[in-house]
């Protein structure tokens, strides 16, 4: 099941109180105090996992605490660091406060991690109090609670091309014939109704990551359809394929709806490269449009290539156009961002006390 959001409580471990003591030792007059420091509180980290792809373990579990500082002891023995919890959450995934509506962190790449909940500080022992003057200090410090927030969790897919269009023009047929993945294809609207991740292998070239999203219709950047909710997988590509069904009475119409909705979602999308492939080439009615259709879409700027995603006519010739724009586009949008100061990347799996961290 794919999950492409989630509410989730992260608290981190509170700090360890100190200790007043006093040494009781044989041959050891006026020993003084001895109160040791509380352990620090664990922090809470989220780590970006190559090995997930959705945010379905959170739809069962929403509660994570990392592990409090251990109180100080007698003979100056400080309280044992509490244990980090780090979180594995896919690769582009946007964290959000869900209080503030701040973002935190844009985790794009695997393995890049971000502490959301810092722990809480030790406190200090009478050893810590004692001065030339003040030699039996009565007094410590109560260690401080950790930080504690709601967070909301957005997974945004990772992908080199969008195929976008309306409902029923051939998306998912294409991604079945280019690559391994086997979206549903049916002849109804709206089968496909999650994201379909697709790689297609490229002579010479690395694989092209294929997205396929649910189709469009007009209104979908207000809730119409299925297309609202997934419309925020598209930020992320470098390119988009607008997937046209040229068979139908309006493909320019069909091509300005979806673009419409598009820039009314996100501006900067209508400024991606984009492929219009003419589908159902391979129809009498489509043929016969094929050269009208062209002539509309070369006035808007817009390159198009006839294909038939049922018989495999044209798709070699749109493989060769999308690869030639990406490697035209700029970088995979949606690069790590400076992190909120509230949570800052860290590097490595241990604290600076050398602690461990435990993942979930």
């Amino acid at each position: 099941m794919f999950i492409d959001r989630a509410r989730i409580y992260v608290k981190a471990g509170d700090g360890g109180n100190g200790c007043v003591a006093f040494r009781r030792e044989k041959f050891v007059p006026k020993g003084g105090p001895s109160g040791g420091d509380g352990g620090r509180g664990g922090n809470v980290t989220l780590r970006a996992d190559v090995e997930l792809n959705t945010l379905l373990p959170f739809r069962y579990r929403r509660l994570f605490k990392a592990g409090r500082g251990a109180h100080g002891e007698g003979s100056a023995r400080s309280g044992r660091s509490g244990r980090d919890l780090a979180i594995a959450v896919p690769p582009g995934t946007v964290v959000l406060d869900e209080a503030t509506g701040d973002r935190l962190a844009d985790l794009v790449a695997a393995g890049q991690e971000v502490v959301v909940a810092r722990g809480g500080r030790g406190g200090r022992g009478n050893a810590r109090f004692a001065t030339s003057t003040r030699r039996a200090p009565r007094i410590a410090e109560p260690g401080t609670p950790g930080e504690e927030r709601w967070l909301r969790l957005e997974l945004r897919l990772l992908a080199d091309v969008g195929l976008v269009g309306l409902p029923n023009a051939g998306k998912s047929s294409l991604l079945a014939r280019i690559s391994a993945a086997r979206p549903k294809v049916a002849d109804y609207p709206f089968t496909t109704t999650e994201p379909v991740l697709g790689t297609v292998p490229m002579p010479g070239a690395p694989g092209i990551v294929v997205a396929d999203i649910p189709g469009l219709i007009e209104g979908a950047h207000r809730g119409a359809g299925l297309g609202h909710e997934f419309l925020r997988h598209i930020e992320r590509t470098r390119a988009l394929v607008h997937v046209v069904d040229l068979s139908a009475a309006d493909p320019e119409a069909a091509v300005a709806t979806v673009e419409r909705e598009l820039e009314l979602h996100a501006p900067e999308l209508v400024t991606r490269p984009v492929v219009v492939a003419a589908n159902k080439i391979d129809l009498p009615d489509a043929r016969a449009r094929q050269e009208r259709f062209a002539a509309a879409m070369a006035a808007r700027g817009r390159a198009v290539v006839p294909i038939s995603a049922a018989t495999g006519e044209g798709v070699d010739a749109l493989l060769r156009a999308m690869l030639a724009q990406l490697q035209a586009a700029p970088a995979r949008p949606g690069r790590p961002e400076e992190a909120h100061p509230a949570a800052q990347d860290t590097a490595g799996h241990a604290g600076a006390d050398g602690r461990g961290a435990a993942y979930v």
